[in-house]
C-alpha cells in the first residue's frame, strides 16, 4: 500500500517511506527486496517509478547488485547493465529469473572492480504493460530512472556517476541512454557508453542479418511488441493466421543462452520465415517509420563510446555497426572500436569483449583521456 512504510527485515535492511506523490515521480524507489546473491555480492530486486515514451509514470523493475561492504561517502561508481533480448513477454523478465546471476556477462568482474550494478528489466518486463521492444525513448528512460532509484538503496551505495554497457538489444538501449541522459536525468553524470553488437539502423538490422531463421524470430518479437505498444494491425504483414503466428511466437518464447529452441518454435519460425519471404519492414508503413524513429542517432552525445562487434555475427550486421561507428566519428565522437575474434558469434558479444570493455569503463571513471580508433574503423 502506498503511503505506508515498506520495511523488509527492518533491523537489517532499513525502510523506505513511499507516499503516493513520491511514487509518481520518475526514479522514485517503490520497494526493494533483498535476494540471495553469489559470494562477494549483495543484491536487491527493486520496483520503481519509470517514465514511458509517452511521458506517463509507470511501475518498472530492476536488479541492483553491489559489493559486500560499506561504500565510501562519495558512493560507488554505477554501471548500468542493459541486457540483450530475453523475450517480449512478462515471463521473460531477467530480474525474476533464477539464471540472472549466471546469465549476466562478467557480473563478478563488475563487482570485483567496485561497481554498483543496476540492471533494469525495461518497461513491460516484470510489469503488466506491453514491452516496447527496441523502442529507444522508453528503454533509455527505464534505464535512467532505474539508476536514479538505485541511489535510494542505501547499502548499494550508488553514486551519481555512471556508465552504461549493453549487448544486442541492450547495446541499442545503451546508445539511446547516452542520447537522452542530459535531457531526462541531468543530475546524473554519464562517463561513457559501451555497446556490444548494437542494433543501430533498425531497418537494416531487421532485414540484413544473414541467419534467416533468427531474423524471422526477431521479426516476430518486434512485430508482436510494436503491434501491442503502438496499436498496429498485423494484417499489414500478411494474413490473419500470420498475425496469430507472430503473436504466438512473441507470447510463448524466451531466449536462453545455450538452450535449443523447442520443436514447436522451430516449426513456427520456419512457417513465418516462408510467409515473410517477400515482406520488407523497411518499405511498409508504419513499420518503417517506427524503425527509423527508434534507430539511435550517430551523433556526439558529449561522452566517449566503445563499440564491440564480431565480424562473424549473423544477427547484427557488422557492416551496419561499422557504418554507425564511422558516422559517430565524422560527427565528432570519440569511439573505441573493439573487433571481437571468437567463435561465439552474436550471443557472446559482451562476454567476449568484457575485459577490454570493463578496463575502458574503469578508465572513464578514473578520468583518463578517452582513446579513439576513428582513423582505423
Amino acid at each position: 500500500m502506498m503511503g505506508r512504510i515498506l520495511c523488509a527485515a527492518v533491523m537489517l535492511f532499513g525502510c523506505v517511506n513511499v507516499t503516493p506523490a513520491m511514487a509518481q515521480r520518475p526514479g522514485m524507489l517503490i520497494d526493494s527486496t533483498r535476494v540471495d546473491a553469489p559470494d562477494g555480492m549483495q543484491a536487491w530486486r527493486i520496483r520503481y517509478s519509470g517514465t514511458s515514451d509517452r511521458g506517463a509514470v509507470e511501475e518498472m523493475t530492476a536488479m541492483v547488485v553491489a559489493p559486500v561492504g560499506t561504500p565510501s561517502r562519495m558512493g560507488r561508481p554505477v554501471l548500468a547493465w542493459t541486457h540483450g533480448t530475453w523475450g517480449v513477454d512478462d515471463k521473460c523478465t531477467p530480474s525474476a529469473s533464477p539464471n540472472f546471476f549466471t546469465a549476466t556477462p562478467a557480473l563478478a568482474d563488475m563487482i570485483a572492480r567496485g561497481f554498483a550494478v543496476v540492471a533494469p528489466d525495461y518497461a513491460g518486463l516484470g510489469t503488466p504493460q506491453p514491452h516496447p521492444y527496441l523502442v529507444g525513448t522508453s528503454t533509455a528512460y527505464s534505464v535512467l530512472d532505474a539508476v536514479r532509484a538505485a541511489r535510494s538503496v542505501a547499502e548499494a551505495g550508488a553514486g551519481s556517476h555512471f556508465a552504461v554497457w549493453g549487448e544486442s538489444q541492450g547495446g541499442h538501449a545503451a546508445l539511446w541512454t547516452g542520447q537522452l541522459t542530459r535531457q531526462h536525468a541531468p543530475e546524473l553524470t554519464l562517463v561513457g557508453v559501451a555497446a556490444a553488437a548494437p542494433p543501430t539502423d533498425l531497418i537494416e538490422n531487421l532485414t540484413g542479418g544473414t541467419d534467416p531463421s533468427v531474423r524471422a524470430f526477431l521479426t516476430a518479437f518486434t512485430a508482436h511488441s510494436w503491434s501491442q505498444h503502438f496499436g498496429i494491425s498485423l494484417r499489414t504483414l500478411g494474413s490473419r493466421s500470420t498475425g496469430d503466428l507472430i503473436n504466438h511466437l512473441g507470447r510463448n518464447n524466451c531466449v536462453t543462452l545455450g538452450a535449443k529452441p523447442r520443436i514447436g518454435t522451430m516449426i513456427g519460425v520456419a512457417v513465418l520465415r516462408a510467409r515473410l519471404k517477400n515482406v520488407d519492414l523497411g518499405r511498409i508503413a508504419p513499420w518503417k517509420d517506427i524503425a527509423r524513429d527508434n534507430s539511435p542517432a550517430p551523433i556526439n552525445y558529449g561522452v566517449p563510446f566503445l563499440i564491440a562487434q564480431n565480424d562473424a555475427d549473423t544477427i547484427v550486421s557488422p557492416a551496419v555497426t561499422k557504418d554507425f561507428a564511422r558516422k559517430l566519428c565524422r560527427n565528432g565522437g570519440r569511439v573505441r572500436y573493439v573487433a571481437i575474434n571468437s567463435k561465439g558469434g552474436h550471443p557472446t558479444s559482451a562476454a567476449d569483449s568484457a575485459n577490454e570493455t570493463l578496463d575502458w569503463i574503469g578508465a572513464r571513471f578514473a578520468g583518463d583521456p578517452a582513446p579513439t580508433d576513428c582513423r582505423n574503423i
